[in-house]
């Protein structure tokens, strides 16, 4: 086994363990394991690479984790696929996501823009507000989010 493919599996195995918060405990990590010449700007290209995100563990600490840990689909399964609620209460439509992937959806969200009733979202790791561009239209613009991921 090479070295870069060595360090690529010490560092997933680090990220299933839950319990790096920043890059420079990653870093740490790293040259713990004996990967002495490791630097945040090599963990940060890791960390884009692999996909991994930063979310809250089981004991709702923010910590970096694999996709695969959070059920995330791959870049090749389709953005429906990552929506898992659609609702909202005559002021605000809240979309569900999959952890980690709010931020992708609020950007497709946001290009569909006011020709289709949205004025703005709000992204978090895995809940979309959308504001809509007229309350008392807020069903059609909450059908419309519904169709985009039918």
């Amino acid at each position: 086994m090479t070295q870069s493919h060595e360090l690529m599996n010490v560092f997933k195995s680090l990220l299933k363990e839950e319990r790096l918060s920043s890059q420079s405990e990653i870093v740490d990590a790293l040259q713990s394991a004996g990967f002495h010449k490791i630097n945040q700007s090599k963990v940060s290209r890791m960390l884009s690479k692999s996909g991994a995100v930063r979310t809250r563990n089981a004991k709702r600490e923010i910590v970096y984790c694999l996709p695969a840990e959070l059920g995330v689909p791959s870049a090749g399964s389709p953005l429906k696929n990552l929506v898992l609620d659609i609702d909202h209460n005559g002021s605000l439509i809240v979309v569900q996501a999959s952890p980690g992937s709010a931020q992708l959806i609020a950007r497709l969200l946001d290009s569909i823009g006011k020709r289709e009733g949205i004025l703005g979202t709000l992204a978090g790791d895995d809940t979309i507000f959308i504001t809509p561009t007229d309350l008392s239209k807020i069903d059609e613009t909450c059908k419309v989010v519904e169709k985009l991921f039918e």
